[in-house]
């Protein structure tokens, strides 16, 4: 999937001025974060809950090496084949070559975000090889030639109109209809078609349970489940840290995963798959291959500040709950992880050198840190990303502080650890920001600054510090 997070700014500014995503904003983000709201309420100790939730996640960063070497030998002897990929291009090659050796002229796909962050549709198509998602949302998405929205509704935000264009120009819809049960209908019919004589199906991985060599898919639509079942060999991609220890882990997990993302107890289906089908089974696949990716997670793990990223079970809950995402929505983000979920992962695993801008799209409000079942310190995570930005860390890619942020920072520092200097600092800017004081607003201060003040207005500022004004006092005392 291209990277585009250098145009963070600029796509968000259009998002901004677009009427029908601000519109969607206003509601599904709250509408989802009600949702998981009330579901949380089923558990008899909902806080309890929440905090097992993140002690199993940090037990599996804790143990991430162990966790997948006892995966490998579960899943190898219930029949899977497994393959470690260093990256995208690895696991794209695994993917198409095999498509290949199986005479697959086409494969059909779940959902599944680590494809969108392989690129797995466009690598195969090189090849000469059609992807078909069979999700309706990734389809729509797909068609469109656009990246996923939002993690629960990839295409929710588009109108109806377009999707009965697209599907109207991409033979889907045979005559013009705005119903949306038509419209779903007809891409039903058109999907199911593909799995008729399906060779190969790729799906990705909720979690994939260690004890058992069991991978495991949650879903709502049974596409996954169609695509796992129909054809003869079944290709499962998990980035490596979505391994849990146990059975009993993942059920907990699916659990929380469930009404953080979508509010529901449970989703519509749950897949265990250990290994292809065996003799006397009806269905299934005849061989079941398991890509397990790395892509720079290595890396990650080896740094205990973004290890921390690792413990991420997309449930999405952040992005519900952020008011930055709830302003200019999933495309500013620019791959294929967006909210606080792609600003802790992506830097990690594209580098600082074209994230910069996405680890500052933060207010620091903590909301996506106290409603993250994984337990992710999503604030904390973002300020290394910048001081590792400005600081230049070589392995992050980082840019190093611009000029005038330098120039700004170490003059509030030298300010700051000096009395007398701090005390002419205030001075000198509480005169220059009441220069633009209109009645108890100060306004216009964005044409001198950036960033932040961009779109605030401040408080005036009293003519007076506190501590003028306390001296002055104490002066005043001592003359009575």
């Amino acid at each position: 999937m291209k990277l585009t997070t250098r145009q963070f700014k600029q796509t968000a500014r259009a998002e901004l001025n677009d009427a029908r995503t601000q519109k969607f904003l206003q509601i599904l983000p709250q509408r989802l974060s009600a949702l998981r709201q009330a579901a949380y309420q089923s558990f008899t100790d909902a806080d309890a809950t929440h905090r097992f939730g993140h002690a199993i996640r940090e037990e599996v960063i804790q143990r991430l090496p162990e966790l997948l070497e006892d995966f490998e030998k579960n899943a190898l002897a219930n029949g899977a084949q497994i393959f470690w990929a260093r990256d995208s291009a690895a696991a794209n090659h695994y993917i198409a070559s095999l498509a290949k050796a199986k005479g697959a002229r086409y494969v059909t796909k779940g959902k599944s975000m680590v494809t969108e962050e392989l690129g797995l549709n466009e690598a195969l198509a090189l090849e000469g090889i059609e992807a078909w998602e069979t999700d309706l949302g990734e389809f729509i998405a797909q068609l469109l030639g656009k990246p996923p929205f939002h993690i629960v509704g990839p295409a929710i935000n588009i109108a109806v109109e377009q999707i009965r264009d697209i599907f109207l120009q991409k033979g889907v819809l045979r005559e013009p209809t705005l119903d949306p049960v038509a419209l779903g209908k007809a891409a039903r019919q058109f999907l199911r078609s593909k799995f008729r004589d399906l060779q190969m199906g790729i799906t990705g991985v909720n979690m994939a349970v260690a004890a058992t060599g069991t991978v495991i898919n949650v879903e709502n639509e049974g596409n996954i489940r169609l695509n796992k079942s129909s054809p003869r060999t079944l290709v499962c991609v998990m980035s490596l840290e979505k391994v849990v220890p146990t059975l009993t882990d993942a059920l907990h997990m699916l659990r929380v995963l469930c009404r953080s993302a979508t509010g529901q107890k449970a989703g519509a289906y749950l897949s265990f798959d250990s290994g292809p089908r065996r003799p006397g089974e009806i269905d299934g696949p005849e061989e079941l291959h398991i890509v397990i990716l790395d892509n720079g997670r290595s890396a990650m793990y080896a740094d205990p500040h973004t290890r921390e990223a690792l413990r991420c079970i997309r449930c999405g809950a952040c992005l519900n709950t952020c008011p930055v995402y709830g302003q200019v929505g999933g495309y500013p983000y620019g791959w294929a992880y967006s909210g606080p979920m792609g600003q802790v992962l992506t830097p990690a695993l594209q580098g600082l050198t074209d994230t910069g801008d996405l680890v500052r799209a933060c207010t620091l409000c903590h909301r996506c840190k106290i409603i993250c079942p994984a337990g992710i310190d999503h604030p904390s995570l973002l300020l290394y990303y910048r001081h590792q930005d400005v600081q230049k860390n070589p392995r992050l890619g980082g840019r190093g502080a611009a000029l005038g942020e330098w120039l700004g920072h170490t003059l509030f520092s030298l300010a700051g650890t000096r009395y007398g200097y701090w005390r002419l600092f205030t001075k000198l800017a509480r005169l220059a920001a009441n220069r633009q004081r209109r009645g108890d607003w100060i306004h216009g201060i964005s044409a001198y600054t950036q960033g932040w003040f961009q779109s605030r207005d401040l408080p005036a500022l009293p003519e007076k510090s506190f501590h003028e004004r306390w001296e002055e006092s104490k002066k005043a005392e001592d003359k009575r």
